[in-house]
């Protein structure tokens, strides 16, 4: 493993260079984690100011699905790692950079090409690991995408094969709601607006986030751990509310953990991962992965000794990691409400005065009605407790229009 062995001076010439692509409220808590080690790093988004382009050495932003652009920033850094933070990014160019020995990707250049593509992890997961997934089609067109509903059956689920946070995602009932579904798939595609994947709907009692560490361990090997799971609900593919630790049945938690470990372990490489898995008593069925820290496990800044994000620092860095749980808890998302640059909040004073809780706000520029832009943690003896402690704290935070 190419992993670094001594830690430099930021700024300096013996620095330690990390180079994140995508900066938004996960990486940026990722370069703070990273700065923490006295790692240099360089930070690059598609738009000015965002929320780690905030906290970074140095800020770029360009179009990361461009190749050449990309090639020609990682030669102008040269940093020693790379790490993809978002799905958008030319993993060809990586792929092709890695294959040259002219960069270390993490957790690999290959991890990060199938899983920007739902096509491509569905796949390895069901057809080469012979893992469960819920019945799936691909479709290219509206005619392919109407003979896969078809076959699915209702209600089933479309989304992009390239599209992050529930963007494009919707589910639907009858043969009428198709075409909406096709269009709104396509607006949602963060990079190929053509091509979706429809899933059978499965009838799960909950769904779960399975935080996956690979990491070296005391002997030098790569050994895989797993933090506690998260449970989680969404709303239009999107996390509105996530806990820690989600109550499973034992075979449950045993069968999610061994998908966790074989996918991970297929797609190799150092970091964190997370995994997203169905449950049904002790049922468990594969959904997704990224191979990064997931929005679901911001409930780790408050649950764990370390962090999601402190784990992936750590893990990429080749130094040990510790997933223990600190105490139950839970997060709910602050939603921006108005479409304007520069908003700003109120009610923060009353949100941390509900026992137990945290607040985060993002920094983004620019608010969307159903963007993401805080969250709300809280802690306590039990994770009901948490749960409606995070979600009275987040609904005292209110976003208003900048002064």
């Amino acid at each position: 493993m190419n992993t670094p062995r001594i830690f430099g001076t930021p700024l300096s010439p013996t620095a330690t260079k990390v180079m994140l692509l995508g900066s938004g409220e996960l990486g940026k808590e990722v370069i703070i984690a990273l700065q923490r080690l006295g790692v240099e790093v360089i930070a690059v988004d598609r738009y000015p100011n965002a929320p780690g382009h905030q906290v970074a050495h140095r800020a770029h932003v360009i179009n990361m699905a461009d190749g050449a652009a990309l090639a020609a920033l990682i030669e102008q850094e040269k940093p020693d790692l790379i790490v993809p933070e978002i799905e958008a990014i030319a993993t060809d160019t990586l792929a092709a950079l890695e294959k040259a020995g002219k960069i270390t990707c993490i957790p690999t250049a290959r991890a990060a090409q199938l899983t920007m593509n739902r096509e491509g992890i569905r796949c390895l997961a069901a057809e080469t690991l012979g893992l469960a997934t819920s019945p799936y089609r691909f479709a290219s067109s509206l005619a392919e995408l109407e003979a896969a509903t078809a076959a699915i059956g209702f209600p089933c689920v479309i989304k992009p094969v390239m599209s992050s946070s529930g963007k494009g995602q919707s589910k639907i009932d009858s043969a009428a709601e198709v075409k909406a579904a096709w269009d709104y798939a396509a607006a949602g595609s963060r990079v190929d607006a053509g091509r979706v994947i429809v899933e059978g709907f499965i009838d799960f009692d909950y769904e779960i986030t399975l935080l996956t560490v690979r990491s070296i361990g005391a002997d030098g090997q790569v050994e895989t751990q797993f933090c506690d799971p998260i449970g989680h609900v969404q709303v239009q593919g999107d996390y509105v509310e996530s806990w820690q630790p989600c109550r499973m049945n034992p075979l449950a938690l045993a069968r999610a953990r061994d998908i966790a470990e074989k996918v991970t372990g297929d797609l190799g490489g150092l970091g964190l991962f997370g995994v997203e898995l169905f449950v049904k008593d002790d049922m468990v069925w594969f959904s997704e992965v990224s191979p990064r820290p997931h929005d679901t496990g911001m409930v780790t800044m408050a649950t764990q000794v370390q962090s999601e994000f402190e784990l992936h620092a750590k893990a990429i860095l080749g130094l040990p990691v510790n997933v223990a749980l600190k105490a139950p808890g839970a997060s709910a998302v602050i939603y921006g409400q108005h479409e304007a640059a520069g908003i700003a909040f109120e009610g923060v004073a009353e949100a941390l005065r509900v026992p137990g809780t945290d607040i985060r706000l993002f920094g983004k520029p620019e608010s969307f009605a159903r963007r993401r832009m805080g969250v709300a943690l809280a802690t306590a003896d039990d994770v009901e407790t948490a749960r409606v402690r995070a979600k009275e704290a987040a609904a005292k935070v209110k976003p208003v229009l900048g002064k």
